[in-house]
């Protein structure tokens, strides 16, 4: 780190001022890129400070230099820069904008897109519409947002519609345009493809950042509690831990504990002692963590401790039924054996396979189990799985 990134990141104020005017006034473009490199090396405390910073070196005879940092794209400086850029907006600065959207690199364009979210040229539309698919993450984010903006009904219908795809990739690009787009009303249909999708973690993933979890449990309890579980089972694996914070787990948890009493409420409890339980007892999860996850997730695991697994699993059985969106999770926590049983006569394939890979290994797999078991699958593949247990 420079010496001028350490005044800029510092506490001291007249250091700090300095480095930042500049920044500005010189367009130190090797010292704005040294800053966005260093995202991952900075609290976010200091890059709102960093970013404060920036805002209040920027002035009517400099804010055009900005024009050279947005080649070097931060989310942690993308509304510091173009709040001072659309504070001076003009018909050429938007021109200007406009060339960067047509023809400048993705880090330009996702600058653009978030500049025409406060600017709504019309010209900006097709470019919109073109990027808001873009493999760059943070340029679709920014185009949704944007449209979502401008109200556009027509890509918040064709996003919708994308829901249907039978490519779950496409599902999922749909899923993260309708989150940034910021239209709760897609919600019904995103629960919709998270429980038809083989990435169903990765689209509950998504969901939270549209609705918080804690609305979704008063407004789709059902629903929320089996992204609940599709969240927590992509804890480390699909999801970084920190997401703990954005999602307020520890909030949800508790007022599940305290407020619920069911049998969705159970499993969903169940599944996630079980969760934390393997975060907390494997270093892989937890090494590269900062000190506030590690805390976060141990402090998680001591609330749902707090919930005795015996008055969980009284709950089990209830939703051991073919049609419960809970059955394959109720599964993993069910002992009894005639309840188990009764679902090898289920007509879903998968669920037989899930319901004799739990009686083997519960030792209860024999061979009038696997009899009443081979007796509704047709899959070929499921039958050799199902003989070879």
């Amino acid at each position: 780190m420079t010496d001028n990134l350490k005044k800029l990141t510092g506490k001291n104020k007249n250091d700090y001022e300095a480095v930042a005017k500049h920044l500005v006034d010189d367009c130190d473009v090797e010292l704005f890129k040294e800053l966005v490199d260093n995202d991952d090396f900075l609290f976010d405390f200091v890059k709102n400070n960093v970013a404060q910073r920036l805002e209040n070196a920027v002035n009517q005879n400099n804010y055009q230099n900005l024009i050279e940092f947005l080649k070097y794209y931060s989310q942690s400086y993308e509304d510091a820069i173009v709040g001072s850029l659309v504070k001076y907006a003009d018909e050429d600065l938007t021109d200007l904008m406009l060339d960067k959207f047509e023809n400048g690199c993705d880090n330009e364009k996702a600058y653009a897109a978030k500049y025409f979210a406060k600017i709504q040229d019309p010209l900006a539309y097709e470019f919109l519409r073109l990027n808001s698919y873009s493999d760059n993450e943070f340029l679709a984010q920014n185009c949704a947002m944007t449209l979502g903006a401008w109200h556009d009904e027509k890509s918040f219908d064709e996003a919708i519609e994308k829901l249907q795809n039978s490519d779950d990739f496409e599902k999922l690009s749909a899923v993260k345009f309708l989150t940034a787009y910021g239209d709760k009303k897609a919600v019904p249909k995103l629960f919709e493809a998270m429980k038809n999708s083989t990435m169903a973690e990765n689209i509950a993933g998504e969901i939270p950042y549209l609705v918080p979890l804690y609305e979704l449990i008063k407004s789709d309890y059902e629903n929320a509690l089996l992204a609940i579980i599709y969240i927590t089972n992509a804890l480390g694996e699909i999801l970084p831990l920190s997401v703990v914070f954005d999602f307020e787990l520890f909030e949800v948890f508790e007022d599940l504990i305290n407020n619920h009493e069911d049998s969705k409420m159970a499993i969903t409890l169940l599944n996630a002692k079980g969760k934390f339980e393997t975060l907390t007892e494997n270093d892989e999860y937890l090494f590269d963590e900062d000190k506030n996850t590690k805390n976060e997730i141990f402090d998680i695991k001591k609330l749902l401790n707090s919930a005795k697994k015996k008055d969980l699993e009284k709950y089990v059985n209830d939703e051991l039924k073919e049609d419960s969106p809970f059955v394959y999770t109720a599964l993993d926590f069910a002992t009894d054996e005639l309840a188990i049983r009764e679902l090898l006569k289920s007509n879903n394939q998968t669920l037989i396979l899930k319901t004799a890979e739990v009686l083997k290994s519960l030792g209860n797999f024999d061979e009038t189990a696997r009899t009443v078991a081979l007796l509704k699958v047709t899959d070929i593949n499921i039958k050799a799985i199902i003989r070879a247990l």
